[in-house]
């Protein structure tokens, strides 16, 4: 039996009026308990295998989920930021057999229906749970298999890691299709017994592929009054623009994470100007999400926090590798018979135990001068300065590092090009922006530029802007 479900059942038992899942609705803990069990059963009696969801943030999403794993049956979420031919990928690549939305041929009840594809067998993990497609850099996207003990597990070191600051009242403010909000938010608070609240994600502000709009997403987080959320960092930014715009920053406020990609050291700062109780952490798919946290009483600047109690966070040749549970294997690809996971993240671990991150090490690049850069470090810092949206960092082989930018709604270049001028005052010469470009649009999931966590797809935006970066710099070698 999972944790979640072991929780949920005492719950019900101990505080079977408590409101627990609320969107439109509220069910309390009795309530959501045997919404879980009425729906387990209707899926059993479909003869679901390999169930996908293709819902908006919610109530049933939550049963949904809750009522797969109590039935053993693996559940592909579906996010709504992946385009069609990611979607059909995920299907027929998972050997997908049935789709829950609000259209189909089947009642299950809280206005899901039930729709059955033709069954295409696919050989999966034994043990796997949850699949969840990663967006990757280049091609399609990989199934990640993940065990349900593995997924409790790391819910239960961030409940263990946080204390007496374990949520009471969380707000869901990212698409449950993201592993992120599923694990550290959902699972965490009904481990903690917190009261999880489900708003559609229109009413969050996500407009369109991963677009934020910062005024609604501000009132949302202001009406709803929460204790806790998770947010990535193109939200948080979002929420500090409308906040500096006039929007109220409610006082419930107690634990705000923000991890998904890198955080620049400015955009934290002006975080916590506001006085907003953030904390970063450190996570990945294949991990199930969250490795390392800050957390109240455990914090150092700059760093991802501390290793969770289920993992074990060690550096191999400058690299963090993780070790204890990992992911059961990619869909389609032998299984991972190991406890050990190489992230490809560049860091070190200091001697209190805070993981500091530098970067990716598939993106590490080395100058003409022969110095090694990340350029996470770069953009970061680029896209921190508020009249920067987005920054892509290139110097492979080059005299000058260049940039490419998406600049502020209505900024001018010559706005942009006094913002990267005092951006390179706080950094090396050689992790500097020496020239810069104006993008043709914003990095997004649409354009296949960018993921849902605001990580930049590195070859699709080098392979689209190499020309005009060539002839600002050009390479003193022949790259890739």
């Amino acid at each position: 039996m999972s944790k979640i479900l072991d929780a949920l059942s005492d719950l019900a038992r101990s505080r079977p009026q408590a409101e627990l899942l609320i969107d439109e609705r509220a069910l309390t803990a009795a309530a959501a308990n045997d919404a879980v069990a009425t729906m387990t059963d209707a899926l059993v009696r479909q003869g679901a295998k390999r169930v996908a969801a293709a819902l908006d943030n919610g109530v049933p999403a939550v049963v949904l989920d809750l009522a797969c794993r109590a039935a053993g049956i693996p559940l592909l979420p579906l996010p709504g930021f992946f385009t069609a031919s990611q979607r059909g990928h995920a299907l027929q690549d998972a050997g997908i057999d049935t789709v829950v939305s609000g259209e189909g041929e089947h009642d299950l009840g809280l206005g899901l229906k039930l729709r059955r594809l033709p069954q295409r067998p696919v050989p999966l993990h034994e043990g796997t749970a949850v699949i969840t497609y990663t967006s990757g850099s280049t091609g399609a996207p990989k199934g990640v298999c993940l065990a349900g003990d593995h997924l409790d597990r790391v819910a239960s070191s961030l409940v263990m890691a946080l204390g007496a600051a374990a949520p009471r009242r969380h707000l869901a403010l990212l698409p449950l299709g993201v592993l992120l909000e599923a694990v550290a938010g959902v699972s965490a608070g009904l481990l903690a017994g917190a009261q999880i609240l489900l708003p559609s994600l229109n009413d969050v502000g996500w407009r369109g592929a991963a677009a934020i709009d910062g005024m609604a997403l501000a009132r949302c987080i202001d009406r709803h009054a929460p204790e806790s959320l998770i947010l990535v960092p193109q939200m948080l930014r979002a929420w500090l623009d409308a906040l500096d715009a006039g929007a109220t920053l409610p006082r419930s406020l107690r634990f705000c994470a923000v991890g998904g990609a890198r955080v620049g050291s400015a955009l934290l700062a002006r975080a916590a100007a506001r006085g907003i109780p953030l904390f970063e952490g450190y996570g990945l798919s294949e991990c199930a999400s969250v490795l390392s946290l800050n957390v109240p009483g455990a914090v150092r600047s700059g760093s991802v926090g501390r290793g969770l109690a289920h993992t074990r966070l060690v550096v191999e040749d400058d690299e963090i590798v993780a070790l204890g549970p990992q992911f059961l294997g990619y869909v389609g690809s032998p299984a991972s018979s190991t406890q050990r996971y190489a992230t490809g993240d560049l860091g070190r671990i200091d001697s209190d135990g805070f993981v500091h991150l530098a970067g990716r090490r598939g993106h590490r690049f080395i100058t003409a001068f022969g110095r090694n850069v990340s350029p996470e470090w770069i953009e970061s810092e680029l896209a921190a300065h508020p009249l920067i949206a987005q920054a892509f960092v290139d110097g492979e082989a080059r005299a000058a590092n260049v940039a490419v930018i998406v600049p502020r709604a209505g900024i001018s270049e010559r706005s942009v090009d006094q913002a990267v001028a005092t951006v390179n005052e706080g950094l090396p010469d050689y992790a500097r922006a020496h020239c810069w470009l104006l993008a043709d649009e914003a990095f997004s999931v649409g354009n296949g530029e960018a993921t849902a966590n605001g990580r930049l797809r590195r070859g699709v935006i080098l392979g689209r802007y190499r020309p005009r970066i060539d002839q600002l710099s050009p390479a003193t070698q022949e790259t890739a």
